[in-house]
């Protein structure tokens, strides 16, 4: 039995496509530092049963969330608003999205069910994209594929969606896809239908026949607790989405000088440039250091200190360790600076004698230092090098 409550649902129910409307504030108040406002109806959908809540406007107040909270419909706002009349308006762009998502998702789950015996038991709505979670595993591209055709096939018929309420004695006779309802659920029970295809419990918005969708992409698969999570798009947001992908290949096109198909085989061959000149960049940085290294051991006395620049901290360490391996009766104090930046490394060979540990903190205070180390070796990064020779200095006393 069909139940006529439509003189007491709210305007989001009864008018979907309504933008805005004239209400009252009826009261307002205060949630955890939200303001909010309760008017006497409302064109904005709170959020509930895997839709987020609409957002609009109270006058010229910005609307940030509607929720459900002790029976009453909470709009939450930028800044409080009085008590009285208000024009409360929509952003329709974002509810017809929403709408189309949802909508999606009732078509997709549909088919899934019906055309291939995979069951739908979750669904989420995104902001980028959405998704369900079918009771099945190991979907196949050409599965994937069979899908997507058959929801474009109903896309096409555009099959009315129609929403109603109905009695819970009615309900419980209805051949109706459903986790079932709330325990202990009481009253009537809001369905949405869409003709020969699928009669489903929800409270969201809808659009009203499948040709609004526009279409549905599937996006991709993975792996969710035993099953599979099937992520896919509708409408608006799958032609924006294109945009998006055309402009990204134009770019492209532009900078590899090279058609569509040709996109991923010249960006191969040029990542294989790349790790081809990484490689020898890294073994021409080894040459470097080893060549370093060699001037620093032949020079006499038991400090090797020099300064390089454009040089990062990771070179400083290659060149202490290296150092210390070919003339270990040696101490080594390197700086280097590169893109604005500082650093020091302070060691000891097995035949040194110098503090590391207790030299290392006083020549970070020095250089405005943060650092630390172990085992005959302090390194850290330098807020600046101004006192570099005062550390310099306070080193070579340090040593016989």
């Amino acid at each position: 039995m069909i139940i006529s409550l439509m003189h007491t649902l709210p305007a989001y129910e009864r008018e979907p496509y309504r933008t805005e409307i004239d209400v009252m504030v009826v009261s307002v108040g205060d949630d955890q530092g939200r303001p909010y406002a309760v008017l006497s109806d409302t064109v904005l959908f709170p959020e509930g049963g895997g839709q987020p809540a609409d957002h609009g406007f109270l006058d010229r107040v910005e609307v940030l969330d509607v929720q459900k909270r002790a029976g009453e419909v909470r709009h939450y706002l930028v800044s409080p608003v009085p008590p009285g009349p208000v024009k409360a308006r929509l952003d329709w762009s974002r509810r017809f999205d929403h709408m189309q998502q949802h909508t999606g998702q009732h078509v997709l789950t549909a088919v899934a069910q019906e055309r291939f015996g995979w069951a739908t038991t979750a669904f989420h709505l995104g902001e980028e994209r959405c998704d369900i979670e079918l009771a099945t595993q190991n979907l196949t591209a050409k599965e994937l594929v069979c899908l997507e055709e058959a929801v474009a096939e109903l896309i096409r018929a555009a099959r009315p969606v129609t929403p109603r309420r109905v009695t819970l004695a009615a309900y419980q006779t209805m051949p109706v896809r459903s986790r079932g309802l709330p325990e202990g659920h009481t009253g009537e029970v809001r369905l949405v239908a869409i003709e020969g295809l699928d009669l489903n419990t929800c409270g969201g918005t809808h659009v009203r026949n499948t040709a609004e969708l526009e279409c549905l992409k599937l996006l991709g698969i993975e792996p969710i607790r035993g099953g599979t999570r099937l992520f896919f798009i509708a409408g608006i947001r799958a032609r924006r989405r294109m945009e998006s992908h055309e402009k990204r290949n134009a770019a492209l096109r532009t900078l590899l000088g090279a058609p569509d198909e040709a996109i991923v085989p010249v960006l191969e061959a040029k990542l294989d440039q790349l790790r081809a000149a990484e490689k020898r960049v890294r073994l021409l940085a080894d040459e470097l250091v080893a060549a370093q290294v060699e001037v620093l051991a032949a020079r006499p006395g038991v400090l090797a200190e020099q300064h390089f620049e454009g040089k990062d901290a990771g070179f400083l360490q290659k060149a202490a360790r290296r150092l210390l391996v070919s003339v270990p009766g040696k101490a080594v104090f390197l700086t280097s600076s590169s893109e604005g930046l500082h650093f020091f490394v302070l060691a000891a060979g097995a035949g040194s004698s110098l503090d590391t540990a207790t030299l290392g903190k006083e020549i970070a205070g020095l250089l405005a230092a943060k650092g630390g180390g172990a085992n005959g070796f302090f390194q850290g990064k330098a807020g600046s090098l101004e006192r570099r020779s005062e550390a310099l200095a306070q080193l070579v006393q340090a040593l016989p």
